[in-house]
């Protein structure tokens, strides 16, 4: 069995796409979709020279959703639609891409969904008062005790479980701080800040899951023609209400993306298609479990040969 996931922020590279755009007028099609949902031309931000206007959260999430649909598109044209996947996941904002990819919502709804997100998500917390830090190198329960402890009164949470020694801190400054003292004390190989503009994933976001939760209810969703595997229960969902729902919880809940990847494992997965930019899934499904054959797609090239290898 074989499933497609789509990668989340912090994949975003200026230029993705360009190549496939040019070679697949389908491609295209799908950027065009989202400049005109957006009301703005996204594709001259993704395939311009400023990495940073790129990386802003209202930009990178359209944008790596359009990328991804696009490198779905050009697979069609060569014989391969979303039937050849058992399931579909994605993480973080790369569950709309496979949602949009089963069928759920449009690409232009998913375009003015992610625009929205990454719009509340930002403002949810004044810039300098959240923060988030990569552990690696310890568990996940150590983390979560980690965090228990540094919060002190504030909010320090796990936001995500990307695999067996890479778990990822969100909440207040100071608290995610005091985490990173308290990781390395347990053991951690590394504890750093990452360089975002707000804390995701914890529930400091409530705000903008407020947002979310008016904008989702306001959306014609179809049942998706593959499961998809929610990040926030980490098994496979295919009722409409209960997609939105795991929606408007996902903006503060936890990415469960290794026991996501566990659960298709053990629902007979072994092997998986990162769709889209970058190969960080990729990198983590090995770590989670080195059964899983793991393949990426995103240029011509790519494509053709994820075509070869899906049609065989």
């Amino acid at each position: 069995m074989r499933a497609f996931v789509f990668p989340g922020q912090g994949a975003q590279a200026v230029g993705m796409g360009k190549e496939l755009a040019e070679a697949y007028p389908s491609a295209k099609a799908v950027y065009d979709e989202v400049d005109a949902a957006l009301g703005e031309k996204l594709s001259d931000i993704i395939w311009g020279d400023d990495q940073d206007k790129l990386t802003l959260t209202q930009n990178a999430q359209p944008a790596l959703m359009a990328t991804s649909l696009a490198v779905m598109a050009a697979l069609k044209d060569e014989g391969v639609g979303i039937d050849a996947a058992s399931f579909v996941a994605g993480h973080s904002l790369g569950e709309y891409s496979a949602l949009a990819t089963a069928g759920t919502f449009s690409i232009a709804d998913a375009a003015r969904l992610l625009r929205k997100r990454g719009e509340a998500m930002q403002a949810a917390v004044p810039v300098g008062q959240g923060a988030m830090a990569a552990v690696l190198g310890l568990d996940f329960d150590a983390v979560t005790a980690v965090a228990a402890d540094a919060a002190q009164g504030e909010v320090c949470q796990v936001a995500n479980q990307n695999d067996p020694t890479q778990n990822v801190l969100s909440g207040g400054k100071a608290a995610v701080e005091r985490a990173i003292d308290m990781a390395k004390d347990a053991g951690a190989k590394r504890a750093i800040l990452l360089p975002v503009s707000a804390p995701f994933h914890c529930a400091l976001m409530q705000p903008a899951a407020d947002v979310m939760a008016q904008a989702l209810a306001d959306v014609t969703m179809n049942a998706p023609s593959s499961p998809v595997v929610a990040n926030v229960v980490a098994e496979a969902v295919s009722d409409p209400d209960q997609i939105r729902k795991l929606l408007v919880e996902q903006v503060t809940g936890q990415v469960r993306w290794m026991s996501s990847v566990q659960w298709m494992s053990a629902n007979g997965v072994t092997e998986i298609w990162e769709i889209g930019a970058g190969k960080a899934l990729s990198g983590m499904i090995r770590r989670i479990d080195r059964e899983i054959a793991t393949r990426a797609a995103l240029s011509p090239d790519d494509v053709k040969a994820a075509a070869d290898a899906l049609n065989a």
